[in-house]
């Protein structure tokens, strides 16, 4: 494998045909970690807490920041699932705009008439911006329901892109996206291993993507039996950011192989609440004493998912190859 100048060790890899797992592509969610057995690398800027020092004494690095600076033998899994899907750069055009809560627009894409984007249910794209920045946002459609692409983009300060959506976005603008990308995607097992779904805020949406798709596949099964139990829980501050939640009350009573957990983290007086609150990932270890066979997918904020992995292993005996998440990182106007 070659890397050319300035190109970190996953860029190389994926333009190479290497599928590695990866998911912020900004050194903070740590799914790119991997051995270093020789050579040196300049690690680049990533987020302290996400490779610490004993780590990198220990040849650890992170591949989505790490750029080699001699010959490498890397030590890494490579994820077959999305070896064959290629990576495009397409027009989309906006075909609607939904404010489904005060800060969260559901943006709808349509692709060109002849194109179709192949992706696995839990992927993300790329937004290219004309200053050369790049947005990411989770597909929140399942793969089988590809004619429009449906992303779940979130307001918040200091968000220029998120700014752009809330205020000057309009019905048949044309953007360019790059995609599918990240490594956030339902695992096969031949084992019937229970699933935990945990989403903060917009997090909600590439398990939507992944839940939609699952669903779809068990109605094309003729056998009922051996049906995976999942159970979501989606934190959320008050009942307003619940966008979605007629959307999962109906998976729930439509499919007996899942369960809806809401949990409010702030709930106001007139939201009248009388459901779970506190800390989402909490919920999970107050209902379950052990993890120890079972997959969690956890998307949403950095302080979520490394909480929800530090606790479940430790607490929980959940096995660390158990647990796959999707880092969301705003992006500030400097970035």
């Amino acid at each position: 494998m070659h890397a050319a100048p300035g190109e970190t060790i996953l860029q190389s890899a994926l333009r190479e045909g290497f599928s590695l797992p990866y998911g912020c592509r900004n050194g903070s969610c740590g799914i790119c970690k991997g051995k270093i057995l020789t050579g040196t690398v300049d690690y680049g800027r990533y987020n302290e807490e996400t490779l610490t020092e004993e780590e990198k004494q220990a040849g650890m690095a992170l591949f989505c920041c790490a750029s080699p600076v001699s010959d490498l033998v890397i030590e890494c899994r490579e994820i077959s699932a999305i070896k064959d899907i290629e990576i495009k750069t397409l027009p989309v055009r906006v075909e609607q705009l939904d404010r489904v809560a005060p800060d969260v627009m559901i943006i709808s894409l349509k692709l060109p008439a002849n194109q179709r984007l192949q992706f696995l249910a839990g992927q993300y794209i790329d937004i290219l911006l004309k200053d050369g920045k790049r947005r990411s946002f989770s597909l929140a459609n399942a793969p089988h329901d590809d004619e429009v692409l449906q992303l779940h983009a979130r307001n918040y300060p200091g968000g220029v892109f998120a700014e752009h959506v809330f205020t000057r976005m309009k019905v048949k603008d044309v953007l360019r996206f790059e995609g599918p990308l990240g490594s956030f995607f339902l695992r096969d097992t031949s084992e019937d291993v229970p699933i935990i779904f945990l989403a903060s805020g917009t997090g909600f949406a590439p398990i939507k993507s992944i839940l939609e798709h699952v669903f779809y596949q068990e109605a094309s099964k003729t056998d009922k039996h051996g049906k995976r139990n999942m159970t979501l829980y989606w934190g959320v501050r008050t009942k307003a950011d619940l966008y979605l939640v007629n959307l999962a009350e109906q998976w729930q009573q439509q499919h007996d192989n899942f369960t809806f957990v809401p949990v409010l983290s702030d709930a106001l007086p007139e939201d009248n609440w009388s459901g779970r609150e506190g800390f989402v990932h909490e919920a999970v270890l107050q209902d379950f004493t052990t993890l120890e066979n079972h997959q969690v997918y956890a998307c949403g904020s950095p302080v979520m998912v490394k909480a929800a992995y530090q606790d479940f292993t430790t607490m929980r005996k959940l096995p660390r190859d158990g647990f796959f998440s999707d880092v969301f990182t705003p992006s500030t106007s400097s970035e």
